[in-house]
């Protein structure tokens, strides 16, 4: 058998098989868009009709796994890590040859199970820019500007941070095409154009500023650390540790290039580019640290080729996340008590409620939308911006980002009658509960406490 072959095939059987541990769990960056997935189906209006304040392309992916948990989102997800260990291959195979292109192939494919599983699993905004990522510096590399802008541009529909893919691939555009880096920037801005263009002729595109990019805004602009700079170097330190291998090669495979001032300065600066990307925020959650793999799988396939030795150190992060699979796969993960709790409030409606009955979730558990197969009452599938704190901290804080709109947006809510509400978050927070709310009061006063889980309160509208 062609050993390329036999690579893929035995990476596809261990990211399936990895991720089929986690067929029971959602992650919280997961939940949203397979919410909002579901309401799609229902017929509404990403944006206009759902409250979703990312790009569109996450939602576009729940929705083609149907909005649903289960084995099928997760071969999903087996299958574009694939795809992103194939684009390494291709890409490594052309700059260091076809040794190279495996050992790329098989380090990101390992780092794509090996790391943080709230990071790699779900097929979320930082995780769905890395095929483009990949796939835009690679034509960019091969004398291709237009696919490499193109390619950008689809990175932007899945994060914002898609603009910093755009400045990578002009980096290391291929020199010997005279304007490629115009060429570039050109076929970006007809991508983004077309796709405001669309969401224009929909009606979604005023909805569309307001949740993604002014409250991204908003959320990007704070930080809910006291010590962010401390709290990046600390992590920063920990994946480094973790990723020990990765550095070692990366540092080994960027060697040979020091000779070459111009491509060397290009590979620092794309670097550089992924690190920015990690800081952007200041909260170095570590499903960021996903920019850097591109650039130093690449260099780190060129560094292993010669000293194969590194990667005894792989051993590091394959002590540290081997056994979390199993705790995955036997129901003992210990960071998912909310999902758990999830799954009982959604086994509560699922007993209680009637077919066509509505739901409206406070807090941020849109799971619950997922599990109970209950439609959303209202356009918000949590509470973030009904209560102006953003869900990276409303656990534990209180104090809003924005005040007047989330007031507008409370009044908005008060006009609608889902037969259910859950409170998942005033006992983890009785601050932002959602009976602390004076305007909501004679809303609520339509409710009564149906059932209690462990850490939800289901109120039920009297009939």
């Amino acid at each position: 058998m062609n050993r390329n072959l036999a690579l893929f095939l035995a990476l596809f059987a261990l990211l399936a098989a990895t991720r089929l541990c986690h067929v029971n769990v959602l992650w919280a960056e997961e939940t949203l868009p397979l919410a909002a997935a579901g309401e799609m189906q229902d017929g509404r209006a990403l944006y206009r009709d759902i409250w979703f304040d990312k790009p569109p392309l996450a939602a576009l992916i729940a929705w083609t796994a149907g909005g649903k948990d289960g084995v099928w989102l997760r071969v999903e997800g087996a299958l574009y890590a694939l795809l992103c260990c194939w684009l390494a291959w291709g890409f490594a195979r052309d700059l260091w040859g076809g040794d190279a292109g495996i050992w790329a192939a098989g380090l990101l494919g390992f780092f794509l199970i090996f790391d943080f599983p709230a990071a790699t699993i779900p097929l979320a905004s930082d995780m769905l820019l890395l095929a483009p990522h990949l796939a835009a510096v690679w034509m960019a590399w091969r004398g291709r500007p237009w696919l490499a802008g193109a390619l950008a541009g689809v990175g932007l529909l899945a994060s914002p941070k898609g603009v910093l893919v755009l400045c990578s691939a002009g980096l290391l555009a291929c020199t010997r095409e005279r304007g490629s880096r115009g060429r570039i920037l050109t076929a970006f801005l007809a991508v983004t154009g077309a796709s405001v263009l669309l969401l224009w002729l929909t009606g979604t595109l005023p909805s569309y500023w307001e949740e993604v990019w002014r409250w991204g805004s908003l959320y990007a602009g704070t930080t809910f650390l006291e010590h962010p700079i401390l709290n990046g170097l600390e992590r920063t330190a920990n994946w480094t540790g973790f990723h020990a291998a990765l550095i070692c090669g990366a540092v080994s495979g960027g060697r040979p290039l020091a000779g070459q001032p111009g491509r060397y300065r290009s590979w620092i600066l794309w670097i550089a580019l992924s690190a920015i990307s990690v800081a952007a925020g200041m909260r170095f959650f570590p499903r960021y640290y996903l920019a850097l793999l591109p650039p130093l799988v690449l260099l780190a396939a060129n560094g292993l080729r010669r000293r194969p030795w590194i990667a005894l150190l792989l051993a590091i992060p394959l002590v540290r996340f081997a056994p979390t699979y199993l705790e995955a796969a036997h129901g003992g993960w210990r960071d998912t008590a909310m999902d758990a709790d999830s799954r009982a409030v959604a086994a509560i409606l699922k007993r209680q409620a009637h077919p066509g009955e509505t739901l409206f979730v406070w807090g941020y558990r849109p799971e619950i939308y997922v599990y109970s197969g209950l439609r959303s009452a209202t356009r918000y599938l949590d509470s973030q911006p009904l209560t102006g704190v953003p869900a990276d901290r409303h656990l534990t804080q209180s104090a809003p980002v924005e005040t007047a709109d989330s007031r507008v947006r409370r009044q908005e809510l008060a006009a609608t009658r889902p037969h259910w509400i859950v409170d998942g978050l005033g006992l983890y927070n009785p601050k932002l509960a959602i009976t602390a709310f004076p305007d909501l009061q004679p809303w609520l006063a339509h409710y009564r406490e149906a059932a209690r889980s462990g850490n939800s309160t289901i109120l039920e509208l009297v009939r």
